[in-house]
């Protein structure tokens, strides 16, 4: 084998290994919990996991995705996950070779992973996620200029910039939506992430991740979470009108959106195309 196959091989394994520890993550962090400490465990029974039983992706296969005391059902999300992580690293290594910039590219996209599936179970975004991807993208952006690394991430002056640049919209977004709403539309995390996405990105694909998240969550709002929500109001209206005859209404109960779900695919698009996007969209960018 040649040394890109060997990089993908070994890249493949290391991904399954970091995906393990994102479910950890996902599943701690939103609790407060370490991540270190106590081993893992069944969640039905409490019994902690022995090393053979913690493998990544084999064990629940030899399992047969149950737990060895209990016998309850171990969720297809864990593999998936630690699967999903390993092809996302070995496309990064076979795509960039044995390079920092492919590093670089799957731990990006590993962090961005974990915030997408922990906001989207919890509404919370871990600043275990954020602060650690922020430390290392300013890290990465020092180190490039050394390594040889690509212009895919934004140098050390962009990175710095970028970093305050997604961080400050985004707070001011959230201080224009809360004044319009009354009720708290970014949370610290959302900040955070844009931190991180911004050191990765720089200034200018860090605001056009804003906006083109935006427009995501615009888009699937009005698609599916808006009708659904009328659907309810409709169906507690009838019960209530049928209750009091007719003299209340019920009032539209709209969902929260967890935004981190959005931006994470937009970071990763403008990541990767952000550059033939805005010269396409702005001809002289």
């Amino acid at each position: 084998m040649n040394l890109s196959t060997v990089a993908t091989v070994y890249a493949f394994f290391v991904g399954l290994c970091v995906g393990s520890f994102l479910n950890v993550c996902v599943s701690r962090w939103p609790r407060d919990l370490s991540v270190v400490r106590p081993r893992s465990r069944c969640p039905h029974c409490g019994h902690q996991l022995a090393w053979f039983e913690n493998i990544p992706l084999a064990s629940w296969i030899v399992l047969r995705a149950r737990c060895r005391c209990c016998d309850e059902p171990i969720s297809a999300i864990y593999p998936l996950a630690e699967l999903g992580i390993g092809i996302v690293w070995a496309l990064c290594a076979w795509h960039y070779g044995p390079t920092f910039t492919a590093v670089r590219l799957a731990i990006f996209l590993t962090i961005l992973i974990g915030v997408a599936l922990t906001d989207l179970r919890h509404y919370l975004i871990p600043d275990g996620f954020t602060v650690t991807g922020l430390l290392f993208s300013l890290a990465g952006a020092l180190i490039a200029p050394f390594v040889g690394d690509s212009v895919l991430f934004a140098g050390p002056y962009d990175a710095l910039v970028g970093a305050c640049a997604g961080a400050g919209l985004i707070a001011i977004i959230g201080w224009l939506g809360e004044a319009a709403l009354k009720r708290e539309a970014m949370g610290m995390g959302d900040m955070t992430l844009m931190a991180f996405v911004g050191a990765a990105l720089g200034p200018t694909r860090a605001i056009a991740t804003i906006f083109l998240g935006a427009t995501m969550g615009a888009l699937i709002f009005l698609a599916l979470v808006y009708p659904i929500a009328l659907m309810r109001r409709g169906r507690v209206t009838s019960q209530t009108e049928l209750a009091l005859d007719g003299q209340a209404s019920a009032p539209l109960d709209l969902p929260l959106v967890p935004f981190g779900v959005f931006l994470a695919p937009a970071a990763v698009i403008m990541l990767l195309w952000g550059d033939q996007i805005l010269g396409k969209v702005f001809p002289p960018f």
